[in-house]
């Protein structure tokens, strides 16, 4: 009988000990399991870096004197206080992004092109199509300024710092 029993509980270590699961298995994925998501952390539009960009509209090229047209730039502030500030704050994000230090980021002719032509930028320019989802789909209205007027508004902004 003693021998019995300890052949009995020598096959019952030997049982726990190969089933002891020691070794960490590989988890093959299947039902019920998850995997790892991988996301990319995409560059907001209002950050990117997008100069060579001219955008959809009249605007093809501008040019930028050395200096800022002091005169314009105040009638540009003009036309932006009156025109603009209902969705754009100068210096952070509002219903619409903020135009400070937009000609770090954007072109001269795709800063006006948008403020001429914001619907069809919005249907053709994939920069303005992501700004669009980036500003929770409040698209800029189109104000119908002529392009001397979004040209002081466009040396208005190369004031802000």
């Amino acid at each position: 009988m003693k021998k019995s029993l300890k052949f009995l509980t020598m096959i019952a270590i030997a049982t726990l000990v190969s089933c002891g699961g020691g070794d960490k298995k590989k988890e093959e994925p299947g039902y019920g399991k998850k995997e790892p998501v991988k996301t990319e952390k995409k560059e907001p539009a209002s950050k990117r870096i997008e100069l060579s960009n001219k955008g959809v509209g009249p605007i093809t090229s501008v040019t930028l004197a050395a200096e800022v047209n002091q005169e314009m730039a105040k009638h540009g502030m003009d036309v932006y206080t009156k025109m603009c500030t209902a969705c754009h704050k100068a210096d952070k994000k509002f219903i619409g992004p903020a135009p400070t230090g937009i000609l770090s980021r954007r072109s001269p002719e795709w800063v006006m092109n948008m403020i001429l032509n914001p619907e069809e930028m919005i249907k053709q320019d994939p920069l303005a199509q992501d700004l669009l989802l980036e500003f929770n789909g409040a698209p800029m209205a189109n104000q119908h300024l002529t392009e001397e007027e979004a040209r002081a508004v466009l040396e208005y902004f190369r004031t802000l710092k």
